[in-house]
Order: C-alpha cells, then sequence, then structure tokens
C-alpha cells in the first residue's frame, strides 16, 4: 500500500477498487483521493487502522463504500455526508467508533443501503435520516445508541429492513413506523422499549421476520395472523401468565409448541389466556399435554399445520373451550373420552386427519355442541346412539371413515341428509336409503303408489288440529313423499292415528330484524314484526341476490352491503347487533362518531380482555348475574363475525341461548322482567295482514 501514499497519475480514471478481505495493516490511504473517478471502492475485511480521514468526503463520485471489519477508530466525519452519489455505506463490524453517528448522513438521499452495525457507536439516532426516502435497508444494531426510536423513520416508505436491536433504545415504537409498507424484518430486541406492541405490526402486508424479545413492552400481543412470519414459536412464548390472545395463524411458523416447564406454581400457569390461533402454518410435533393449564381459553385453532400424536386426554380439563379446531393435521389414534368433560364446547373439528377406533359416546355430555366435523379420518365400529339425543347438534358430518351400523334417526339427526356419512359403505338407515332390514311389504311399488294417492286425495276435504311436536315429529327424510320448488311434502301421522301431509316451505330471510321490530307482549315475551321486506330463499337456503340494499343502517350485514347479496347468516348479524344493543344500553349508530357504529365500536373497545368487556356493559343490568351478561355478549360477537360462514346459524344461536337459560337458576329465580326478557326464545307475530302474507303457511 506504499504506493498510495503519493499520487498515482496513472490510476486517474480507476472507477473501481477492491482490496476486500485481505491482510493490509496501514491507516487508510490517502493516496485515493486522487482518484477522482472512483465509484466503487471495498477495503473491508482488512487490518486498518485509525480514523477515517475527513477528506473522503471529497470521493464525490462514490456509489458504493465499505470499510467494515478493520481496526478503526475515532469518530465517523460528518464529511462523509458530502458524498451525495453514495447507495450503499457499510462502516461497521470490528470497527470501534467513538461518538455517535453524523446527523450530515441525512444529505446522502441517494442512499438504498446503510449498514453501521457492531462499531460501538452512541448516542441518539439522527433524525435526519428520514430523509434518506430511498433506503431500503437500514442496520444499526449491535451499538450503543440510546435515546427514542425517531418517528422520522417512519418517512422511509421503500424501507424493506430495518433493525436496531441490541442497544440501548428507549421510548415506544413511533406510531410512524405504521407507513413502512414493504417491511420484512423488523428486529427491536434486545433495548428499553417500553409500552404496548402497537396494532401496526399486525397490519404490515410484507413482514416476514419481527423480533421483539427482551424490552418492556406491557399490554396485549396485537394479532399478527395472515402475514409471512416464519420461524419457530418461541419456548414458553404461549405460557406468558399474562397472555390473553395469541393470533398467528396464516403465517410460516414451524417446529413444535413446547411443554410448560414453568407450571409448578400457580403464578407461572396462563390463567389469563382465552384465545389462540395457530392454523395454517407449518408446526409439527405432537400437542403439548401442558395445554391443560390454559384453564380460561375459549378458543383454540390448530388447524392446518403437521402436528402429529394423539390428542392428549389432559384437552378434557379445558372446561371454558367453546371452539376446537384441529382439522388438516395428521393426528393418530383414538379420541380421548375425556373430550366430553368439555362442557362448553360449541365447535369440534377434527377432520383430515388421521383418527380411529370408535366414536367415543361421551361427545354426547356436551349438551350444547352444535357443530361436530369428524370427516376423513379412519374411524370404525357404529355412530353412538347416544349423539341423537344430542337436541343442540345442528351440523354433523362422519363422512369417509370407516362407520358401520345403523344410523342414528331420533333428534338432530333426523335433519341431516345422505351427504353427513358419505364414504361408510357399512352405514344403513332411512336417512341413507339404505334400510338395515328390508320388508317385502315396503318393496311394492302398487301398495306404496296407493297409498300416497289415498292420502293425497283425503287430504283435500280434511280438517285436523295437531301439536307442533307432532308436525315436527313427522318431517324425517324416511317420510318425504314428494318433492318441488316450493318445498317438501312429508307424510304425517296423528297420535289419534289420522294420516295428514306436511308441506315445509322454504326459508326466508326477514332483512329488517331490529330493535324497534322486536315487540314485547304482557308476558315479555318477545315477537319478530314487520315482514314486509322479508324474502324467500333458494331450495337449501342459497343466498339470493338483491336488487337494492334494504334494512336499517346500523344492522345490515357487510356482505349485503358489499354484494347485494343475503342469506340466514345476514339476519344473523342483525340480531347479533340487537344482542349488542341488549348488553352495552347503546343504540347502533349515533352515539360513537361519524362512521362508527356499535359493531365497530364494540371490538375496538374489548378486543378480548374480560375487564374491558365489563366496562362496557350497560350499568343497568345489575340483576343479571355478571356471567350471564359475559355470556350473552359472546354469543353477540358469535353473530357479527365479518365472514358470514363463521356466524352461527339462528338454530345453534337459539339453542345457545336456549341452554343459557336453562343451566341458570339463579337467572330464572330473578324477579327482574328485563333480565327474564333477555333469555325468553322469540317467536313471530302476525300482527297485520300484510306481515301475515309474508309468513310460511306452517305460521300461519
Amino acid at each position: 500500500m506504499a504506493a498510495w501514499i503519493g499520487t498515482t497519475p496513472s490510476l486517474v480514471n480507476l472507477e473501481m477498487f477492491d482490496a476486500y478481505n485481505n491482510n493490509f495493516t496501514a491507516p487508510l490511504p490517502p493516496g485515493i483521493l486522487s482518484l477522482k473517478k472512483i465509484k466503487y471502492m471495498d477495503l473491508g475485511g482488512n487490518y486498518f487502522y485509525g480514523e477515517i480521514p475527513g477528506s473522503y468526503g471529497n470521493l464525490v463520485g462514490l456509489e458504493y463504500l465499505s470499510l467494515a471489519g478493520n481496526d478503526l477508530s475515532g469518530k465517523i466525519p460528518g464529511e462523509l455526508g458530502n458524498l451525495t452519489n453514495l447507495k450503499q455505506i457499510e462502516l461497521g463490524y470490528f470497527n470501534v467508533f467513538e461518538g455517535g453517528i453524523p446527523s450530515e448522513f441525512g444529505k446522502l438521499v441517494n442512499l438504498i443501503h446503510m449498514d453501521l452495525s457492531n462499531c460501538r457507536l452512541d448516542g441518539s439516532i439522527p433524525r435526519e435520516l428520514g430523509n434518506l426516502k430511498s433506503l431500503d435497508t437500514l442496520y444499526l444494531h449491535t451499538n450503543l445508541l440510546s435515546g427514542p426510536i425517531p418517528k422520522q423513520l417512519g418517512n422511509l416508505t421503500n424501507l424493506v429492513n430495518l433493525d436496531l436491536s441490541n442497544n440501548a433504545i428507549v421510548g415506544e415504537v413511533p406510531f410512524e413506523l405504521v407507513n413502512l409498507k414493504h417491511l420484512k424484518l423488523l428486529n427491536l430486541f434486545m433495548n428499553r422499549l417500553h409500552g404496548s406492541i402497537p396494532d401496526f405490526v399486525a397490519e404490515l402486508p410484507e413482514l416476514e421476520i419481527l423480533q421483539l424479545w427482551m424490552n418492556n413492552f406491557t399490554g396485549v400481543i396485537p394479532q399478527l395472523g395472515q402475514n409471512y412470519l416464519n420461524g419457530s414459536v418461541p419456548n414458553g412464548f404461549i405460557y406468558l401468565p399474562q397472555l390473553n390472545l395469541v393470533e398467528l395463524q396464516d403465517n410460516y411458523l414451524s417446529g413444535t409448541l413446547s411443554e410448560n416447564g414453568n407450571s409448578t406454581t400457580n403464578s407461572n400457569k396462563p390463567a389469563k389466556l382465552g384465545q389462540m390461533n395457530l392454523s395454517n402454518n407449518l408446526l409439527s410435533g405432537s400437542l403439548p399435554f401442558s395445554l391443560s393449564n390454559f384453564t380460561s381459553l375459549q378458543i383454540l385453532l390448530l388447524g392446518g399445520n403437521k402436528f402429529s400424536g394423539q390428542i392428549p386426554p389432559s384437552i378434557g380439563q379445558l372446561h371454558q373451550v367453546l371452539k376446537l379446531d384441529f382439522r388438516g393435521n395428521s393426528l393418530s389414534g383414538e379420541i380421548p373420552p375425556e373430550i366430553g368433560d368439555c362442557y362448553h364446547l360449541t365447535y369440534l373439528d377434527l377432520s383430515k386427519n388421521n383418527l380411529s377406533g370408535a366414536i367415543p359416546p361421551e361427545i354426547s355430555n356436551i349438551r350444547i355442541l352444535n357443530y361436530l366435523n369428524l370427516s376423513r379420518n379412519h374411524f370404525n365400529d357404529t355412530i353412538p346412539k347416544s349423539l341423537g339425543s344430542m337436541k343442540s347438534l345442528t351440523t354433523a358430518d362422519f363422512s369417509f371413515n370407516d362407520l358401520s351400523g345403523k344410523v342414528p334417526e331420533s333428534g338432530q339427526f333426523a335433519f341431516f341428509n345422505a351427504t353427513s356419512f358419505a364414504g361408510n359403505p357399512q352405514l344403513c338407515g332411512s336417512l341413507l336409503n339404505n334400510p338395515c332390514n328390508v320388508s317385502a311389504a315396503t318393496k311394492s311399488p302398487e301398495k306404496t303408489g296407493s297409498g300416497e294417492f289415498k292420502l293425497i286425495f283425503a287430504l283435500g276435504m280434511l280438517k285436523v288440529e295437531f301439536t307442533v311436536a307432532e308436525v315436527v315429529e313427522c318431517m324425517k327424510d324416511g317420510n318425504v313423499i314428494g318433492r318441488g320448488g316450493a318445498g317438501i311434502v312429508y307424510h304425517g301421522k296423528m297420535a289419534n292415528g289420522t294420516e295428514i301431509a306436511v308441506k315445509k316451505l322454504l326459508g326466508f330471510v326477514h332483512r329488517d330484524v331490529k330493535s324497534n321490530n322486536i315487540l314485547l307482549n304482557s308476558s315479555f315475551e318477545a315477537h319478530v314484526a314487520d315482514f314486509g321486506l322479508a324474502k324467500f330463499l333458494g331450495d337449501g337456503g342459497a343466498s339470493q341476490c338483491m336488487s337494492a340494499i334494504a334494512g336499517s343502517y346500523g344492522y345490515i350485514a357487510p356482505e349485503y352491503a358489499y354484494t347485494l347479496r343475503v342469506d340466514e347468516k345476514s339476519d344473523v348479524y342483525s340480531f347479533g347487533v340487537v344482542l349488542l344493543e341488549l348488553v352495552t344500553g347503546r343504540r347502533p349508530v349515533g352515539d360513537f362518531g361519524d362512521g362508527v357504529d356499535i359493531v365497530q365500536w364494540t371490538k375496538k373497545a374489548t378486543g378480548c380482555q374480560k375487564e374491558e368487556i365489563i366496562r362496557i356493559i350497560d350499568p343497568r343490568l345489575t340483576t343479571v348475574p355478571q356471567e350471564e351478561a359475559m355470556h350473552l355478549f359472546f354469543i353477540a360477537m358469535l353473530c357479527i363475525q365479518e365472514n358470514s360462514v363463521e356466524r352461527p346459524t339462528m338454530r345453534e344461536v337459539v339453542q345457545m341461548l336456549s341452554e343459557l337459560h336453562r343451566h341458570s337458576p339463579d337467572l330464572q329465580s330473578s324477579s327482574s322482567s328485563s333480565s327474564s326478557f333477555l333469555f325468553q326464545p322469540m317467536t313471530m307475530t302476525k300482527n297485520s295482514e300484510k306481515e301475515k302474507n309474508q309468513l310460511p303457511k306452517a305460521l300461519k
């Protein structure tokens, strides 16, 4: 390098000089200043020592400068801020500088890549770095930087990689970073940041790596689903004692879920976790036995992963769980009978696994289970008869297993169709048009035809009285004698032996369910009224396309406003708004500012924290047990889910309300008319001839 001490006229046109990763040991050569056309200079990975000459700021043609990986010391000269054509600068790694980042670096407006990592820089991050609008990478990690993160970094809208980890940075994460929409890497770990983790980190559409550990963050973890996060779930993360919400679904997380190694004392148990969604990732291994530690867990979604092994019997200790989704994994073995101890379970999906053995009859102990999906496994033996006694079950799928024997025909099974049992050739029963014992008499087409003819002819002049229970008992697939565009006709037989035909019309959608259309009689029984906007649904309850929006502002389901299509779930959304009115004592619109309705306000005001829900409950409901009001609030939140597919059916809603009423003796004993009204089943009233004409014939 001695030649660089003087001038070198023969190299005045040199544009690139790369001396990376050699053994040069000397101060930085001043002779480089003679290279007036130099654009690329890499002196990194050597043993250069001393200070960076301020005169290097005269190499105004430089586009790339790397002095990283040397033994340089002193201050970084502010004169380097004159290199306005610079696109990449690397000064860190093994250099030991004094002082901080020069504010003059804010003039490097063409800079794309800045790496000043691991070189003992101190002081604060200059706000002038917010001027570097072209910057896509900013590495300042492993230094002694202090002070807050300047909000001006939010101006770096092209930033892809931001690493400020392993410093002494304080304060809160500035909200202005929400503008970094292209960010893929955000490392803030090992600092002294405090406050809550900002919600906007869940809204960064391209985020792949997020590391925030070893700070002083408090509050709730924001929803981080539907990103590109990868790596494994940190050991102990889901068992943090103050954690109440985990939403990391639809990412690329891998690895296993660890057991809780710190569960020896109550203080270390995750008593507050209410919801965990890790679905649609790449997680594998066995389900940890310590899932039973989540004593407050209500929703556990692990579907769409690669979990294997057996479902731990400890799952039965989740006495508060409402929804379990383990679909689409590689779970094997039998369903533990302890699943029947999950008394509050309303939704259970174990489909698309490798489960085998018999279906445990203990499932029937779950008295409010609405949804059961056991399809595409290897279950054998029969479907337990006890499942036929489950009045709450509105959706069930046993398809594509190795089941055999007779399908139960009692209870809700009478309303299931053959698709719920497809792919089980050894199943039989009237629901499948595959009777287990077929007599010669039932095979006679002449007798069947004659019987149907006489029945229809007789009904032409017949007038009978009957109860609702008698009619419902007739409406089984085995009693169908006709189908058409207007509905299904069933053969029925009354208690006195009289034979009748019962016609079940197509379903309809009200389109204007709201508190003003729910009337109370003298006994505080609720009746839905005003069917002026009601429309019949197609066969199977398919959604219908409308020519214009009808309904009341604040009650209209989002899909109706966007697509003009309505189905039963549109009314369910409106009913959910009514429930929120009851619980909060607020109107659907007008109390929350322009453009904000009760649904948006409720979601923002409560999150998943029980204490926040308690704060919004109408103080006038003092006679209603708090847990009952909380449960009613949860039903409302199910009804107002943005995705209509995720909402329960109205039958499921009624079942949840009825079961709540049935198992709440304190509530039933209350003399308060308001509390009894909360849980009264709703019926329809024919309060005008116009409304009567909109009703199905069965209700007229």
